[in-house]
């Protein structure tokens, strides 16, 4: 019985530290465009674990669909930066950003004003 006991404990403990194999979550990058689209998508599909990444335009929103056994948010986070795009909680560098193309210069408000015309 003793066994039993200790048995089901562990159990127990183990399913509420498991980690989630499909966990969702979703956060602001900054873009402009359909480039900006298929960068920041790319950047966290390449990432160990993403399973599916959408970036609306619009609404500047990444859905995400990741294990969470194998990454993290700051790990997609800085693998998005790390290709020029700014999260809330982790801004590119300014080598990463000025590789971008001259169309996806989100932090220039000329580009945005110009993409917000089309």
């Amino acid at each position: 019985m003793k066994k039993l006991g200790i048995l089901l404990v562990m159990l127990i403990s183990m399913t509420a530290f498991s980690q989630n194999k499909n966990a969702r979550a979703t956060m602001e990058v900054d873009g402009v465009c359909n480039m900006c689209k298929e960068r920041i998508e790319k950047a966290c599909i390449k990432t160990k674990g993403v399973k599916s990444a959408v970036w609306n335009v619009s609404t500047h929103e990444l859905s995400l669909i990741y294990d969470e056994r194998k990454t993290d948010l700051k790990t997609i986070e800085n693998n998005i930066a790390a290709v020029g795009h700014d999260t809330k909680n982790v801004v590119a560098t300014d080598e990463a950003y000025n590789s971008v193309h001259d169309c996806c210069k989100y932090r220039d408000e000329t580009v945005v004003d110009d993409h917000k015309e089309n």
